[in-house]
């Protein structure tokens, strides 16, 4: 059987003809026109963060009608969201603490000086839980005293002096009404007083925003607050742990706030509410004219898993 040359090239010819005139895929330049007013360190952040960007921008510093970012990016309400950073997670940490606490049990929350406010402000809150005010000066026996584990020691002492060639294993026990410890501190006293309070109450669960590790300058450090929960995503520890210069853990945190900004400044100025852009601090897509939940996890801390860091 013979074949025409004419029916096998006709198909091929417009096979090459239909491909030919399918339309190149264009590349959209996205653009983002910012007007901010806003501290210098915030605008250092800025700069870099937009040169790392695939977008042609436009930066206004010195417009007085442009958009004020505070200085304390982690505190501060910034634009398209409901709360602060450090606003959700206090909101996160009242939830978690107070409002789903065994009623039989207490709450102990111990904060130090700069956070006195706060601390105050969940006592009129939650009159019938534990506050106590804790600075540097004699603090482990103060620690005693609140745990009443001075009471335990005592009565091991007591109990020893009866025969000296009995030898007694003994662990001091805390007084049995503490479901929870709330820690309102920074990092400084933070790093000292957690530990000595984990020496004795090992089976309490301890909480704190992330304020009490900010100034660290490696995951690493966080070993003193081993096994205390915090509402922080595990995305956000990853991208500090793949960051080898590590000034300080709250510059990291307020890189990625910026970033979620800028962000989130293009999805509006573009419309690109239909895409799937990452956020850093945020999990889920952006809505239209509606704030923005960061929805932020628990996570307990665990320094085992994290690579070393200087």
């Amino acid at each position: 059987m013979r074949f025409s040359l004419t029916l096998i090239l006709l198909p091929l010819m417009l096979l090459i003809a239909s491909c030919s005139s399918i339309p190149e895929k264009k590349y959209t330049q996205h653009v983002l026109d910012i007007e901010i007013q806003t501290s210098k360190k915030n605008k250092e952040m800025i700069i870099e963060r937009l040169l790392k960007e695939d977008v042609l921008f436009s930066l206004k510093f010195d417009d007085e009608d442009g958009y004020i970012l505070d200085d304390n990016l982690l505190e501060s309400n910034i634009d398209y969201f409901c709360d602060s950073f450090i606003e959700e997670q206090r909101q996160l940490i009242e939830s978690k603490v107070f409002q789903e606490t065994n009623k039989t049990n207490k709450v102990l929350v111990i904060y130090s000086d700069e956070y006195e406010a706060i601390a105050l402000n969940l006592k009129k809150k939650y009159p019938s839980e534990l506050y106590y005010l804790l600075s540097e000066k004699n603090y482990q026996n103060r620690v005693k005293e609140i745990l009443e584990v001075n009471l335990s020691i005592n009565n091991y002492s007591n109990i020893s002096r009866l025969d000296k060639d009995i030898k007694i294993m003994h662990s001091p026990r805390i007084r049995n009404d503490i479901s929870k410890i709330y820690f309102i501190t920074g990092y400084d006293f933070g790093k000292t007083i957690v530990p000595t309070f984990r020496s004795y109450a090992l089976k309490v669960d301890f909480y704190s925003s992330s304020e009490i590790f900010h100034e660290a300058n490696s995951l690493k450090k966080l070993i003193d607050f081993e096994g205390t929960y915090v509402p922080i995503s595990e995305n956000i520890i990853k991208k500090i742990e793949n960051n080898k210069n590590v000034v300080a853990i709250k510059e990291e945190i307020e890189k990625l706030i910026i970033h979620d900004y800028l962000t989130i400044e293009k999805i509006y100025q573009n419309n690109l509410f239909k895409e799937n852009i990452n956020l850093e601090t945020v999990s889920g897509n952006i809505q239209r004219n509606k704030c923005i939940k960061r929805n932020l996890p628990m996570w307990e801390i665990s320094t085992s898993n994290f690579t070393d860091q200087s």
